[in-house]
Parts: C-alpha cells; structure tokens; sequence
C-alpha cells in the first residue's frame, strides 16, 4: 500500500473550510499539524479537526519531522515569505492562488523548489470541474473549428456591499482586489485551454473607494480594484475579452464562451454563493440551436459536498500526490502560477501605462 503523506496546513481561513478537509478526505494525506501566528488560535483549531500538532511560525511547522509537505492558503502577500521557507526546507507545497504578488518572487520560488527537488502545485480548481474538463476535450477535438473569438464574463456580488469592511483585500500592496482573486484563475484557464497569451490591455477600476476599517468603522481608502476589463490576444491570434468584478449585484455569474467557425462553446454557472457549483455545457454546430451537453460520467466527481470547491480540491491534491510520487511536477504546478503571476503584472503595468502590452514568450507555454 502507498504511504501517507504528512501535511502541515499554514493559514486558517480558507485552511478551514476546504485545505484541512479536503486533506482529511483524501487517503493519501494526514493533516499533521496547523500554524497560526496566534497559538491559542492554532491549538483550538488544532483541537478542533483532531490535528496532532499546532504551531506559531513557519520555522517550527516544517522542523516538524512529520511534515514532508506543506498547504498555504495565507493571502497572497504572505506567500512568497512562508513559502521560501517551506521549499527551503525540502518540503513539498501546495499553494493558493494568486501565486504570488511579483512574478519576480513566483519564479524565485520555482528556483527554490527545483535545487531542493519539492514537488509543487497551484490550486487552480477550475482544470479539475467536469464541466470545465469536458469542455476541454472538446476544444482539442477542434469542435468549435477555427477559433473567432473568445469572451470571458466573471461578474459576482462578494463585494458590492459598500460596507463590507476594510481588510487586505483593500490593498493593491497586498494583492487584493478581483484581479488576482479571479484574474489568477483566469489567466490559467485560459493558458490551459487556448495554450497563451501574446498581448494584453487591461483597464482596472476601484469603484467602491472607502471601506469602513472594523475596529473603529472610520472609512479607511481602498486601493485595489474591483473590476477589470482586459482584451487579450491569445496564442493563436484569436481575440479574447474578459470582464471580471466582485461589485456587481445580480451578475450573471461565470461565463466563458467559445466562438469558431465551425460551433460554439458556452459554459457557464450563475451561482453567486459558490464559484464552482452549477456550471453547465451548451455546444451548437455552426448555425445550429444551443443545445445542452450531457457531462459524462467518467468525469464526475465521486463525491460531490455542500461547499462546491471542496471536490475540485480533492482533484488538486490527488494531482499533488501523484506528482510526489512521479517526483516531478504535473500542471497546475509553480511553473502555471509564474505564468498566471505574470499576465497579472502586465494587466497592472498596460493599466498603468494605457498600453498594449506584448507579452514575453518564454519556453514554456505562454
């Protein structure tokens, strides 16, 4: 039989709710211990999901002899420090997204974790939906034919409530806003699906620009953005429009649709509540109806849960686990998450600049 894999779990929100039982679930990991900068905080945690070990620094999680591997769902400016020390210590990791907040600091870590040989992975979810994975298949089966065009519409409520509190998220310096919320996993998917991007323009706005602070409800400034608009031209020519927002009551969910000469793709999930569940296929041959696809069995999950991102995390660690075992990386590894970290940057720098921005075209993929 395999052997388990010790897993230390390093940030205790989203940690929680999918990181610990989605380890739990699988039967190739042990969640051995859980760090929390407030030690009260991880022991009680601890407690509750009857994990051996609690900590208060990174330092001590992986000195930990039964951690071989280590998930970080921290936000994002916290990443590039705890992750350093994780694949500096020979530790496998698996890591939120967005990346990181530089690409700068995500290609460090990918240096890092080759010359200490730990095995990486993104949790970029939406390659692992069935839905999303028959799409997949069928654009490499060249349904839609010559591709025309591509559209992306991310369009949600989490932060159109003007009085949500100010937090992280609010700061740009801390990689909050939509962008590297949504734009991470769409920059991957994109990448995934369509092989790349070679030019971008974005235009980013902050249209909810104070938030009242929660200890003394003084509004304090936002300056992350909100909702993006950035056309793209992908790998092939084809153009491709993405509009993203967390700030829109009654958006109409999550959109990719897929336009060839030959058919059209549309997925799509106007579930607000939980950005995996609902997706459904439709697939019409040129000048046909839309008609709805029947997702295969093959591809369903086996076992589906309340919050929707817990199975596609499941997915994301059994690809995690099996790369451990392969001792090589397998997609979505550090190497996409460079690649995603680096479409963010440049939608930053062409808003910054109010330029099309070309895309550099290293070896890999992009």
């Amino acid at each position: 039989m395999s052997t388990s894999i010790g897993v230390a779990v390093i940030g205790t929100g989203f940690g929680q709710k999918i990181h610990i039982p989605g380890l739990q679930a699988h039967p190739r990991t042990r969640v051995v211990a859980v760090q929390h900068r407030d030690l009260a905080k991880a022991q009680a945690i601890a407690h509750a999901h009857s994990i051996p070990h609690a900590c208060q620094t990174v330092d001590e999680t992986v000195a930990l002899p039964q951690v071989q591997a280590v998930s970080i769902s921290t936000p994002p400016f916290l990443h590039y420090e705890q992750a350093r020390l994780v694949l500096a210590a020979g530790k496998h990791l698996l890591l939120e997204k967005p990346t990181t907040i530089t690409v700068q600091e995500a290609e460090a870590l990918q240096q890092l974790a080759i010359a200490h040989h730990s095995i990486t992975a993104l949790d970029f979810e939406f390659r692992f939906v069935p839905a999303w994975m028959r799409l997949a298949e069928l654009l490499a089966e060249g349904y839609v034919g010559h591709k025309r065009l591509v559209k992306v519409d991310w369009l949600v409520l989490g932060r159109a409530d003007a009085s949500r509190p100010w937090n992280w998220y609010a700061r740009k310096d801390q990689g909050g806003g939509a962008l590297g919320a949504l734009g991470s996993h769409t920059f991957d998917y994109l990448i995934w699906l369509f092989g790349g991007v070679q030019g971008l323009s974005g235009r980013l706005s902050t249209t909810i620009p104070t938030r009242p602070d929660p200890a003394t409800g003084e509004l304090k400034p936002v300056d992350s953005d909100d909702t993006c608009s950035i056309a793209l031209e992908l790998s092939d020519g084809t153009p491709c429009q993405v509009t993203l927002s967390t700030v829109t009551y009654q958006g109409r969910g999550h959109w990719l649709e897929v336009y060839g000469d030959s058919g059209t793709l549309i997925l799509g999930s106007d579930h607000q509540s939980d950005y995996v569940h609902g997706f459904k296929l439709w697939a019409a041959s040129a000048g046909q109806p839309l008609v709805e696809l029947e997702i295969p069995e093959r591809l369903a999950f086996p076992q589906t849960y309340a919050d929707g991102r817990l199975a596609p995390f499941i997915r994301v660690v059994d690809n995690w686990v099996n790369a451990i075992d392969q001792g090589q990386a397998i997609a979505p590894s550090l190497a996409d998450g460079i690649n995603s970290q680096r479409l963010i940057d440049l939608t930053h720098q062409s808003h910054q600049s109010g330029c099309w921005i070309d895309v550099p075209q290293p070896g890999r993929n992009l």
